[in-house]
């Protein structure tokens, strides 16, 4: 039997925005960005289901305030920005990455993110009450995971941002909420501790549990006029 046009056209039809933004399944989330961006998925962004639950771990109120270190095109930023009532900010280095995430927030309407093109050593962590991090640093040490040549890696700046990131953490204050994926967690001071985790403990809870040590706070006085407002725009053991 023959179907008319607007049944060829009704069962042809692709999945709406709604549908993509909201789907369980990566094959389909993953295309509101490029093809050639999607494709980088399975292995350099997150998994939809992971990036749900992270989100749900660490946006606890409405509006808490979430950083995304090394957010890619943002697909954690939007997907915790469409499952709970926190505020999403993404920080990439990669031009071409930050401006695909600015677009997909843009074209989709996607409420309560912010996208911003820059390096992490010029963010104030202070602005955020949580933080996500899945081996933003990873590619300095592991050459094959290379996604392009569009910034310098080397060695050396995998452990100059993960002590970055380490000493800014040291100076949160306590119960601030950090959720890493996969990796060595090593830009987690032992102050904090792990209390949660799941899909076999690749994603981690830490939860600031003890004070910093008195240094650092002597320290985050004078380091707090070099950071930059995200709006313009062996380790240190504790």
């Amino acid at each position: 039997m023959l179907k008319s046009s607007s049944q060829r056209t009704s069962s042809s039809r692709g999945p709406s925005d709604s549908e993509l933004l909201n789907s369980k399944k990566d094959q389909d989330f993953d295309l509101i960005f490029p093809e050639a961006i999607g494709r980088l998925s399975i292995c350099h962004w997150s998994p939809v289901n992971v990036c749900r639950t992270a989100a749900q771990m660490l946006a606890v109120e409405p509006g808490t305030r979430v950083l995304d270190i090394g957010c890619g095109p943002g697909k954690f930023c939007v997907i915790g920005a469409t499952s709970t009532q926190g505020h999403f900010t993404g920080v990439e280095q990669r031009g071409k990455l930050a401006r695909i995430a600015q677009d997909v927030v843009r074209k989709h309407r996607v409420p309560r993110v912010d996208i911003v093109h820059g390096n992490i050593q010029d963010v104030n962590f202070r602005e955020f009450e949580a933080f996500y991090l899945f081996n933003p640093f990873e590619e300095n040490v592991l050459p094959a995971l290379r996604i392009d040549y569009d910034v310098e890696l080397k060695p050396k700046l995998y452990t100059e941002y993960t002590v970055h990131v380490q000493q800014q953490l040291l100076r949160m204050p306590m119960a601030t909420r950090v959720v890493t994926y996969c990796g060595d967690c090593l830009e987690i001071p032992d102050c904090y501790a792990c209390v949660k985790t799941a899909f076999t403990e690749k994603l981690k809870l830490w939860v600031k549990k003890h004070p910093s040590p008195d240094y650092v706070h002597g320290a985050s006085l004078a380091d707090a006029d070099r950071s930059i407002p995200v709006g313009v725009g062996g380790l240190i053991s504790a």
